[in-house]
């Protein structure tokens, strides 16, 4: 049922132009023209003859991520999503905006023929990085909940990873985004999302980064939090971009 994915960036709307600049350019990426009442979509279009799987939205709000599912079957799309306790939000023509029982927003979509996954962007040392993950952060209270749901709604390969805190799905190839749930440690926190980059160096890619305006937040061993030049929150990830694979143990996803 789901045919693509896209990674969405969010955010607000007065930093909007330096968020596009920073992530056309760590994905490699040329800014299409922007969409919408006031023109708060753009998609960052790979070079041909890849097809785009990310794209970024101007927001109120401090912002953040989402994940748009595009699907050979709209109203069975919806239908399911529904079923399985997704609650509405917004809906339009051949767009619906629901929300996960753990609160996460998502979008359904029509699918309109993409397949060609683009290739990882190499850094000038030779590095290379690819957006391929979002990461939903999901209160302890509907952990499971979003488990069932996103692996029901999905379809997709389902698995714990080796820290309790994440659970992995893993779509089918050539799908080009994958979804690591993260459960919060308070109770009643709010969700999020944010997105993650697998990183075949993961020194080189966060220096890369920060001479583009990023800064690191907690630098780790097998991933670093960062924050872009809009403030918004990501994560460089030591996985191998070709495949998204863990390198060795110890990493959650």
């Amino acid at each position: 049922m789901i045919r693509w994915a896209y990674a969405f960036v969010d955010r607000p709307r007065d930093r909007f132009a330096r968020a596009c600049a920073f992530w056309t350019a760590v994905t490699g990426t040329e800014l299409s023209e922007p969409r919408g009442p006031g023109g708060e979509f753009v998609t960052l279009v790979p070079p041909g003859p890849a097809d785009a799987c990310v794209k970024a939205q101007a927001v109120d709000g401090p912002g953040g991520a989402h994940l748009d599912f595009a699907v050979d079957d709209f109203a069975a799309a919806v239908d399911l999503a529904r079923t399985l306790g997704a609650a509405p939000v917004h809906a339009e023509d051949n767009l619906e905006v629901l929300r996960s029982p753990g609160g996460q927003l998502f979008c359904v979509v029509p699918w309109n023929g993409e397949k060609s996954r683009p290739t990882p962007v190499t850094a000038q040392d030779g590095a290379t990085t690819r957006l391929d993950q979002a990461c939903l952060h999901i209160p302890p209270e509907s952990y499971e909940a979003d488990i069932a749901f996103w692996t029901a709604f999905t379809g997709w390969e389902s698995t714990a990873t080796r820290l309790p805190e994440f659970h992995r799905l893993r779509p089918p190839s050539p799908l080009p985004v994958r979804i690591l749930l993260q459960r919060l440690t308070t109770p009643g926190q709010a969700p999020g999302a944010h997105l993650d980059l697998a990183c075949s160096d993961l020194d080189a890619a966060r220096a890369w980064h920060e001479t583009l305006g990023a800064q690191p937040v907690a630098p780790g061993a097998t991933w670093h939090v960062m924050r872009d030049p809009a403030g918004g929150t990501y994560c460089l990830t030591a996985r191998e971009p070709g495949t998204g694979d863990l390198p060795s143990r110890g990493s959650a996803g």
